[in-house]
């Protein structure tokens, strides 16, 4: 490898994520600015922001190894990717989040959620939940830039870790939500081109779509014996019904991910950041065409790696690796490809780790400065939002300790957690740690936030109880029954002498979600029909211009 090349290409790099960056430093005065972009994004930026935030390393490293080792049912992950975290994303949950969120003042999806149910609290706990829970998601993207990196480029994994967590924490500690949609429409253009062209090189290297899909087929007796023993059946066919591996195919990377898109906070406030829907509109398109590109290419890849690490080196791509699935894609790219496209496919990488990462941390810092630091400043006040709250909330500046924002301080800490969880958890964790994110999020926010733009039925207490059964369920099942969490995380053994509560098959496969989501939303609807309807005057607050057609 030409380290010289590679350092030119790098600075080129960052000095253009650099120079975005400081336009969006230069044009972020309010902390509306600072968090919701000044609500005038063009949708190209828009629809590369959501589809580069939605779409990182995890997509790429993490389940692109998952395909290499099981195969390519997860395909129908990148079908309801497109269905559900774009199309209804966008055309139902986008408009009604759009134009409530502008009616309510919201900066934040907590801010949001507390506002439309007219309760503080709802706002301070779905803020520490974002804030504690979401640095796991972050360690796991920051993981598979970082094994790239240590493959392609023979750094020390720990060293990677440290270099992409501080150029990342620059542009968003100043840009702001500007900073981090502007460099995400240049890093999700990366990704766009690299991914590509890795798809048809590598269908190129095999000899063509048919060949090197029969080629597959045909390996089905050198399936690992693990994922046959769970009910795999070859990399080209869909595991057997009720399997354990379909379960956890199923449910946990296929739903989980597909379904947990919907409630992701950082893809909820790109909502807000346009001024129309009109600009939703025309994202639309753009974000359906690279979520396809990005997802089908990283999967059909990771599957096809098997024909390549086959037919060159006589070991199927998990075996080559030496069981690390998070290994496969990056050992491929680095083993198979010509040292230019190593430089942009690394490009490409990093793209998608800052731009997810840069979202995350900005995520977590408004969490902390915008909606938990709220709630100390203001405690001792009404459980209420105030009209005066409502119409100042977009230009109050940040409370500020020294030179920096508590949401800066926390955008810091942010840094620093996923920093240490990245060096703490194993390997092959990638894509089984962002399925498990997203899970918890959705059984924590979905019901609450569908039933925050469609049913003005629910009540602040509906809301609240739903919010804590998701949550607290999503917990127990992943402490005590879930065997992938409860068996790695040793409290269940440690208390009650048991890896799992429950020992039986499918109960302990089955993703959390499965069970969260609708005990959240049963409490939801219980609890707001048994309590007082939410006064006209909030109703209408939220509701105005959604039901009229009005832009």
């Amino acid at each position: 490898m030409d380290y010289f090349i590679l350092g030119i290409v790098f600075i080129i790099y960052f000095l253009m994520v650099g120079y975005v960056g400081y336009l969006a430093w230069k044009r972020t005065n309010s902390s509306e600015d600072f968090m919701v972009a000044g609500r005038q994004t063009h949708p190209y930026i828009m629809a590369l922001s959501y589809g580069a935030t939605f779409i990182s390393t995890a997509a790429i490293v993490g389940f692109g190894g998952v395909a290499g080792k099981y195969g390519m049912g997860i395909l129908w992950l990148a079908f309801l990717n497109i269905l559900i975290g774009i199309f209804i994303a966008f055309v139902f949950f986008g408009k009604r989040t759009r134009k409530m969120g502008k009616n309510l003042g919201s900066l934040t999806f907590p801010e949001f959620l507390g506002r439309r149910f007219d309760s503080k609290f709802l706002q301070f706990f779905s803020g520490v939940l974002i804030f504690c829970a979401m640095p796991i998601y972050a360690a796991v993207v920051l993981i598979g830039a970082a094994r790239f990196m240590e493959s392609s480029l023979m750094l020390d994994f720990n060293v990677a870790l440290l270099v992409l967590a501080i150029v990342i924490c620059g542009y968003v500690l100043f840009g702001g939500l500007r900073g981090v949609m502007y460099t995400d429409a240049l890093q999700g253009s990366i990704m766009f081109i690299g991914m590509l062209i890795l798809l048809v090189f590598i269908y190129w290297v095999l000899g063509g779509v048919t060949e090197a899909n029969t080629a597959l087929t045909n390996m089905a007796h050198l399936y690992p014996a693990d994922a046959l023993a769970e009910g795999g059946t070859g990399w080209t066919s869909f595991p057997k019904f009720a399997s354990p591996f379909w379960w956890s195919l199923v449910t946990t990377t296929i739903m989980g991910v597909g379904i947990g898109a919907l409630a992701q906070p950082q893809l909820a406030v790109r909502f807000m950041t346009v001024k129309s829907d009109k600009e939703l509109h025309r994202s639309l398109l753009i974000g359906a065409i690279f979520i396809f590109v990005m997802t089908g290419s990283a999967y059909v890849v990771g599957s096809l790696c098997n024909v390549y690490f086959y037919q060159n080196f006589g070991q199927i791509a998990i075996d080559f690796v030496g069981g690390n699935m998070d290994s496969i894609i990056p050992t491929f790219i680095s083993t198979a490809l010509p040292e230019w496209f190593v430089y942009i496919f690394l490009l490409s990488l990093l793209a998608a780790a800052m731009s997810t990462l840069s979202s995350q941390y900005h995520t977590q810092g408004t969490a902390l400065g915008h909606d938990i630091a709220d709630a100390f400043k203001n405690r001792g006040h009404s459980e209420g939002f105030t009209d005066e709250e409502l119409k100042t909330s977009a230009t109050t500046k940040e409370t500020r300790i020294g030179f920096i924002s508590i949401s800066q301080l926390g955008i810091l800490i942010a840094v620093v957690l996923s920093l240490i969880i990245g060096l703490s958890l194993p390997g092959s964790i990638v894509a089984l740690g962002t399925s498990l994110f997203m899970g918890l999020c959705a059984a924590a926010f979905l019901p609450v936030y569908c039933a925050a733009l469609f049913w003005k039925r629910a009540t602040k207490q509906g809301a609240l109880a739903g919010l804590f059964a998701g949550t607290f369920t999503s917990l127990f099942l992943l402490v005590f029954v879930f065997k992938k969490t409860a068996t790695g995380l040793g409290i269940c053994k440690f208390i009650f002498g048991v890896d799992m509560l429950i020992n039986t098959m499918p109960w302990y496969t089955i993703d959390v979600m499965i069970f969260a989501i609708p005990v959240s939303a049963i409490v939801l609807v219980v609890v707001s029909l048994l309590t007082q309807p939410m006064d006209e005057k909030i109703l209408n607050r939220s509701f105005k211009g959604l039901d009229d057609g009005a832009k």
